[in-house]
C-alpha cells in the first residue's frame, strides 16, 4: 500500500551492466513531491543510463525501485507510464507533420463513441499548456512552425496525459537560447507547482541552481555528492563531478 509520507521515487542500491561495463553501480536517489532534484556528472557518469530504469526503458540487474514507498517493476515505457512516471528525452520524438494537439496526444487518444474526441482533447491540451505557463497561442500549429522552446513545453505538456507523479528531463534546456531556456525553467517550476516530482538531467550547473531544490552527483556511475542546490557552492558541485572531491555520506544519513 502506498505511503503518504514515502518518496515518490526511492532507488536503492541500483546496478546496471551492458556486458564488462557497469553504467551504475550500487546507485541511490530519492525524490519527493514537489521537488526538483538535479541529476548531474560528467559524459558516461550514469546520468541516462538512470533517467532511463526510471522510465522503464532499462530493467536494473540490481536494486529496488519504489514508488510513493512501493517495490515498483518498471518493465516497460508503457508500464512507467502506468504508474504515473513520464519522460522527455534530447530527442523529443515529436511529430513534425502534426499540429501540437495531436503531439500531445499521440498514442494516448481521447476516444468517445469510437472515435477521437477532438473537442475534448483541444480542451485539455489548452489546460496542459496553461499549467506550464502558456506560451503557445495556436493549438493546430504544425510542431514543425515552433521555436525549440515552444516544442519543449508541447513534449512537457504530454507528460501531462497521465497524471504522474514523477517527470524525468533529460537536457530540456540544451542547444536554447537565454531566452528559450528561461521559459524550459518555469515550464519546470510549474511542475514542481502541481505537485509532481521532478528529475533534470543537466549539464548546466546555472540552470540547475536557478531551479532545483537539491543536487545529486554521479561520477563513473556511482554516487559522489549530494548537495542543496540553492546554499552550495560551485566550486563543491565541480569538485565532485570531477573527482576532486570524494563524497562519503554524513553519519546516520542517506545516500540520497
Amino acid at each position: 500500500m502506498a505511503r503518504d509520507d514515502a518518496p515518490v521515487l526511492e532507488l536503492t542500491g541500483v546496478t546496471k551492466r551492458f556486458r564488462a561495463v557497469e553504467a551504475l553501480v550500487d546507485a541511490d536517489l530519492v525524490v519527493h513531491r514537489r521537488e526538483v532534484v538535479a541529476l548531474v556528472g560528467d559524459n558516461a557518469a550514469g546520468k541516462s543510463t538512470l533517467a532511463r530504469i526510471v522510465s522503464g526503458v532499462y530493467v536494473p540487474d540490481e536494486g529496488t525501485i519504489r514508488l510513493d514507498g512501493v517495490v515498483t517493476e518498471l518493465a516497460s515505457p508503457s508500464s512507467a507510464f502506468r504508474h504515473g512516471v513520464a519522460a522527455v528525452f534530447q530527442e523529443l520524438a515529436l511529430a513534425e507533420n502534426l499540429d501540437v494537439v495531436a503531439n500531445i496526444f499521440l498514442g494516448h487518444e481521447v476516444i468517445r463513441g469510437g472515435l477521437m474526441d477532438n473537442d475534448r482533447m483541444d480542451h485539455l491540451a489548452r489546460i496542459y499548456l496553461d499549467q506550464l505557463g502558456g506560451g503557445i497561442p495556436l493549438l493546430h500549429a504544425p510542431v514543425s512552425e515552433l521555436s525549440a522552446g515552444q516544442r519543449q513545453c508541447v513534449a512537457i505538456a504530454r507528460t501531462l496525459v497521465g497524471s504522474p507523479r514523477l517527470v524525468v528531463l533529460d537536457e530540456p534546456t540544451a542547444s536554447l537560447s537565454i531566452a528559450q531556456t528561461a521559459q524550459v525553467l518555469s515550464y519546470i517550476e510549474h511542475l514542481r507547482e502541481l505537485g509532481v516530482g521532478v528529475i533534470l538531467i543537466s549539464h548546466s550547473i546555472s540552470d540547475v541552481r536557478a531551479v532545483a531544490d537539491r543536487i545529486e552527483v554521479l561520477r563513473h556511475g556511482r554516487n559522489n555528492g549530494a548537495f542543496d542546490a540553492r546554499t552550495t557552492r560551485y566550486e563543491d558541485v565541480i569538485a565532485a563531478i570531477t573527482g576532486a572531491s570524494q563524497w562519503r555520506p554524513a553519519q546516520g544519513g542517506s545516500r540520497a
